[in-house]
């Protein structure tokens, strides 16, 4: 993995310094030279050289309680100790020899069968059944490597079977994972089945290598084999997994405190990251007299936190610091790049709780933020899912407020100040930003970013920059689960910040939205600074109609300037642009009074708004929206008389749609109709010099309004006939009398209408086909004799053949009459006067 870069903190702190010959009453005559050790539980082993094996309690780690001294031979020097507790013992390995003892040392050894010349010996890790009375261990003897199992019986008797897995020599270390017997030689790494012998050579070291070692690693599955400073990492079929690690020696002693890797060599002892192999720590250890170093933890790795290190007269204990002590201690620093990896190397690991997680993102944004770092702040505020908005609005409003009892009283870990307002962070972070500087003149290293000091920002640029990203905080906490009063003092707080950076359209969007805004703690502010739409929406929101409806008022009949967010700066639109804001607020004020059922409410509002578009005005008064209907009496009472189409349409939709049958509306709505349809007529003739197009125009125009009046007057049985009669009886609405009169029964004024239409048609060369209704065409076959003179003056003025085919379209439209339509069409032949005889009636 290349060069190591130089340790940068702390993963192991001491605890305890041990002086065993002194804690053990040895005398200085004959003195303790430590060979081996162990750890279990909070038991410590040390084996000597002189044959004896002594007992301390880490119980306190940080004050050691020697127990017991255990003399095994004062000619056996101890070369390795393992604890075996799921049989009760400890298995000590000395001068070639295997030996039992208990695990207080309260008895004498046991030589472990007649085994000799034992070179090497490993527990097994990972049992099938770990809470079975029995172990197994590999036992390299000779040219043999060998399986002993150990049972724990009745009476504290261990019960002890032996067979041969293979044949290997020279075997210089051992390691027993799974099913799986690890062998180290001068020559090589090779893997054995510890149940059917076979072997596979996992590879070859070197003619130059040091010492093989081999060491399972915790968790059960891996295992560490070193080439010269090189640890490989293999899984329990030999195969490679993941990045070797590189030690910056070559390791006389291998431990491991999870997720650690712990290295004793060259008077030091280096701590490594067991996943990537960073190098974290270098502790360095004055030795006297010979012999190696020696570093041991609990064989199982995972969950114990102690490390021994042991030189030949003295013992030192370190614990593992925790990984909120590394983290608090880089923040302490203000080294937030180390922090950050920590926690990302922390939460892989799974060492830290997600509270924990929450809680030290939280930690390292408010830091940030009192550091003028107010981006990189709110992104670790919105990655703590713990963190409460409320903890920001000291920030914005100082106390107390409405707000203060939610803010939590709590420091994290008193590593910054309590929140305050932003002017003041910023103030007092510049003071410490020029501060910086003048240090950094006199050559002092300062924690303060270095950005900061090369390019030092404004207080506006940096209070704007504040601002914009509590924003960013306030909007995304709006979504999360918050007490009706924290989402108040959200909302609330994201207008003021809103505001205070005049962002008109993300205020008005606010306040337009569902919003928990609290009204009390904005108009007077909204009223100040001129931002009366966004106070108008905010009324609006709450229901307060009808305070958004006097500030729309306002705003469409006395435009000021700089109260619309659209006005041009270019004075020449200032016309289109008043008439646009008048547009608007009528819009907006329509909305309002559609849902709105207060009668009194909609028609105090109803003028102004029908003043800039009457299609509002009719929207708001046929809106299905509200609950209750408006009384159309009220209504028809408040709307303008020269709002004539807003009269018009009020009633057609409370007739047509409402279904309503009062003959009152009826007839008022009929007379309205004729009074337009008499005066569009009148102002057609008044203006006949135009053009061809507007002629068209006005033509239609007087066509459909005639239709409708022409379609109520006969759809409707309930207004008054004589009423409307009287206002079209000097008109020229001949239709639309002779409808009247057949209402009224009188089918013989109608016929006469009709023929008297139809001369005049003739007379101004202008013939159309009139559609009448059925029953009027009935009569007119029954007065056929009667009809027919008028027939024939018809065919004089306009032609025979022209006659007939008007004729006959006529009766088509009337419904495809055939006997009226055979009557004209056979007139010739049965007419009783002839061409010549009636050419007399000529007009």
């Amino acid at each position: 993995m290349g060069s190591q870069p130089p340790a940068s903190r702390a993963a192991l702190e001491p605890l305890a310094t041990l002086d065993p010959a002194a804690l053990a009453g040895v005398p200085a005559s004959s003195p303790l030279t430590v060979r081996a050790a162990a750890l279990s539980a909070h038991l410590l082993y040390l084996g000597t050289g002189g044959g004896k094996l002594l007992l301390f309690s880490l119980q306190d780690p940080s004050n050691p309680e020697f127990l017991r001294l255990l003399p095994i031979g004062a000619t056996i020097p101890v070369s390795a100790i393992l604890p075996l507790p799921s049989v009760a013992r400890l298995l000590v390995h000395a001068d070639g020899l295997l030996l039992l003892a208990d695990p207080l040392l309260t008895r004498p050894v046991r030589r472990l069968g007649s085994l000799r010349n034992v070179a090497a010996v490993a527990a097994r890790r990972a049992s099938a059944d770990p809470g079975s009375p029995s172990c197994s261990i590999a036992v390299s003897v000779g040219k043999k490597l060998l399986r002993v199992d150990l049972t724990l019986q009745d009476g504290d008797e261990l019960d002890v079977q032996t067979r041969e897995i293979a044949a290997v020599e020279g075997v210089k270390a051992l390691a027993w994972v799974d099913d799986s017997v690890f062998v180290a030689t001068a020559t090589g790494y090779s893997l054995f089945s510890s149940i059917a012998g076979h072997g596979v050579a996992i590879f070859t070291l070197p003619e130059s290598s040091g010492r093989p070692r081999v060491r399972p690693l915790s968790g059960g599955d891996e295992v560490m084999l070193l080439v010269d400073n090189v640890g490989v990492v293999v899984d329990r079929f030999g195969q490679p997994v993941g990045s070797s690690l590189v030690f910056n020696t070559t390791p006389d002693c291998i431990a491991e405190v999870f997720p650690y890797v712990i290295v004793a060599g060259d008077s030091k002892v280096d701590v490594y990251r067991r996943r990537n192999g960073a190098h974290l720590q270098t502790i360095p250890v004055a030795r006297t007299g010979q012999g190696v170093l020696i570093v041991a933890s609990d064989d199982d790795g995972i969950g114990t936190e102690l490390v021994v290190i042991a030189t030949a007269y003295k013992v030192f204990c370190y614990h593992k610091v925790s990984t909120v002590e590394q983290i608090k201690a880089s923040l302490r620093r203000k080294n937030y790049k180390e922090a950050i990896s920590l926690l990302e190397e922390f939460e892989t690991d799974g060492e830290i709780s997600k509270d924990m997680i929450s809680f030290v993102h939280a930690q390292l944004g408010f830091l940030l933020f009192f550091d003028l770092r107010f981006e990189d702040a709110v992104n670790h505020f919105l990655l703590s899912e713990t963190m409460q908005p409320s903890e920001i609005f000291p920030f914005i409003m100082r106390d107390p407020n409405r707000w203060s009892d939610l803010v939590p009283r709590k420091r994290y870990w008193g590593l910054h100040p309590p929140p305050k307002p932003l002017e003041e962070v910023i103030d007092d972070g510049l003071v410490i930003v020029q501060q910086a500087l003048f240090l950094k003149k006199a050559g002092v290293d300062t924690v303060v970013d270095e950005d900061f000091l090369s390019n030092p920002p404004s207080r506006t640029d940096l209070l704007e920059l504040a601002i914009r990203n509590i924003i960013r905080y306030l909007c995304a906490s709006r979504v999360k689960n918050l007490s009706s009063l924290e989402m108040e003092g959200v909302d609330t707080f994201l207008m003021y910040l809103y505001r205070a950076l005049d962002l008109v359209d993300d205020m008005e969007r606010l306040a337009s939205s569902q919003n928990s805004c609290v009204v009390d703690e904005l108009e007077s502010l909204l009223d100040d600074s001129g931002h009366l739409r966004t106070l108008a929406f905010l009324y609006g929101s709450k229901g307060m109609r009808s305070k958004a409806l006097a500030i729309w008022r306002i705003l469409a009949r006395n435009y000021i300037a700089g109260l619309w967010k659209d006005q041009s700066e270019n004075g020449s639109c200032g016309t289109s642009v008043d008439k646009r804001s008048e547009e608007i607020a009528a819009r907006e004020a329509a909305k309002i009074l559609k849902t709105s059922s207060d009668e009194d409410l909609v028609l105090e509002h109803l003028g102004w708004v029908a003043d800039i578009d009457q299609e509002l005005a009719i929207a708001v008064l046929t809106s299905e929206m509200r609950e209750n209907q408006l009384s159309p009496e009220k209504v028809v009472a408040a709307v303008d008389t020269e709002k004539v189409v807003i009269h018009q349409r009020y009633l057609q939709w409370l007739i047509e749609d409402q279904g309503c049958d009062d003959p009152h509306y009826h007839t008022s709505y009929a007379l309205s109709l004729a009074k337009s349809a008499i005066e569009a007529v009148h102002m057609e003739s008044k203006y006949r010099g135009k053009g061809d197009r507007e002629i068209d125009s006005d033509a239609q125009f007087i066509y459909l309004l005639r239709e409708k009046l022409q379609l109520f007057l006969q759809a409707s049985d309930l207004y008054d006939p004589e009423d409307v009669l009287d206002v079209i009886a000097e008109s020229e609405l001949w239709l639309e009398k002779a409808i009247l009169y057949r209402k009224m029964g009188q089918e013989n004024i109608v016929l006469q209408i009709l023929a008297l239409l139809c001369c005049l048609l003739c007379d101004e060369g202008n013939w159309r086909i009139v559609k009448l209704p059925s029953s009027i065409v009935q009569r007119l076959v029954e007065m056929m004799p009667i009809f027919s003179f008028w027939v024939c003056i018809w065919t004089l003025k306009m032609g025979k053949s022209l006659c007939l085919q008007q004729l006959y379209g006529f009766f088509i439209i009337m419904g495809n009459l055939w006997i009226p339509c055979k009557y004209w069409r056979d007139y010739p032949q049965i007419c009783l006067f002839s061409w010549h005889q009636i050419q007399f009636y000529e007009c």
